[in-house]
């Protein structure tokens, strides 16, 4: 009986080591989300009058009809029990630092999904000298992963990369409406007309430095899903931002960070 007890043992062993093992399972689709983040995750000044239009969000947006094909909308059809139970806690203007906060606010929440997209406002500040330095962005990316995987162990995580600076400043830099807007004080680091290329590629160095912290703390957690680059390598066009700053995505642009980040997500191979 003992040798019998022993034999029965050993598989039941083997198999909870190999269940423990495995990575969290994208079949079941979540019952509530939210998003981390800043203004773009906002939606901010994605239509008229000036402002944040959550509703429009790549993320979490519910409003209907507008072309805008949220994470949250997808993911009501593949899972009715999310309905309603969107939050998004980006904060405009936030930068890394701030991030940490809105993960404890997503654990509170006690969310099945999480989305990041954190980076932009640690670029564009007065100036190439003042950017967000790579350790104390790092810092704050491990923070708020770790606050959330610390609170919310079967949560699971998207992380995108931050859209491309350089190329808002390639597409619009020669139109006299954004320069007009852009000279208020919009990102300097990058857009300011007395910057030189030399400035300019400081900016360009320091965001692939950040796109490669965040791949590196996302690819530590089993729960966590990174969209390799996909929306930085995105070549977004002048149609895709915001004609009421030059800066933020308009409507056409969330669509367009909604479906590619979505492609990179848990459920891109659905609907």
């Amino acid at each position: 009986m003992r040798k019998a007890t022993r034999f029965l043992f050993l598989p039941l062993v083997l198999l909870f080591a190999f269940v423990a093992a495995q990575p969290i399972s994208a079949s079941s689709p979540p019952a509530s989300m939210a998003a981390l983040g800043d203004s773009i995750t906002r939606a901010t000044n994605v239509c008229c009058p000036p402002g944040s239009y959550q509703g429009q969000s790549w993320s979490t947006g519910d409003s209907r009809d507008d072309g805008i094909a949220s994470h949250y909308e997808r993911l009501t059809v593949l899972s009715p029990a999310i309905a309603g139970r969107n939050y998004n806690n980006a904060v405009a203007g936030g930068r890394a630092a701030s991030l940490p906060g809105q993960a404890a606010a997503a654990v509170s929440r006690e969310v099945d999904y999480v989305t990041i997209l954190i980076g932009a406002n640690d670029l564009c500040t007065s100036s190439a000298a003042t950017m967000t330095s790579e350790a104390e962005f790092a810092a704050s990316v491990n923070r708020a992963l770790a606050t959330l995987r610390q609170g919310l162990p079967g949560v699971r995580i998207f992380v995108s990369s931050i859209p491309d600076i350089y190329q808002l400043w390639t597409v619009l830099n020669g139109n006299p409406l954004a320069r007009q807007k852009w000279s208020a004080d919009t990102c300097q680091s990058m857009l300011s007309s007395s910057n030189t290329d030399v400035q300019r590629q400081q900016v360009v160095q320091r965001e692939l430095a950040f796109n490669q912290i965040l791949a590196e703390a996302c690819g530590r957690y089993s729960n966590c899903r990174w969209d390799n680059n996909a929306v930085y390598n995105f070549k977004f066009s002048a149609d895709d931002v915001s004609t009421l700053d030059y800066f933020h995505p308009s409507v056409s642009g969330q669509a367009r960070l909604a479906e590619l980040t979505w492609r990179a997500s848990w459920w891109g191979d659905q609907r």
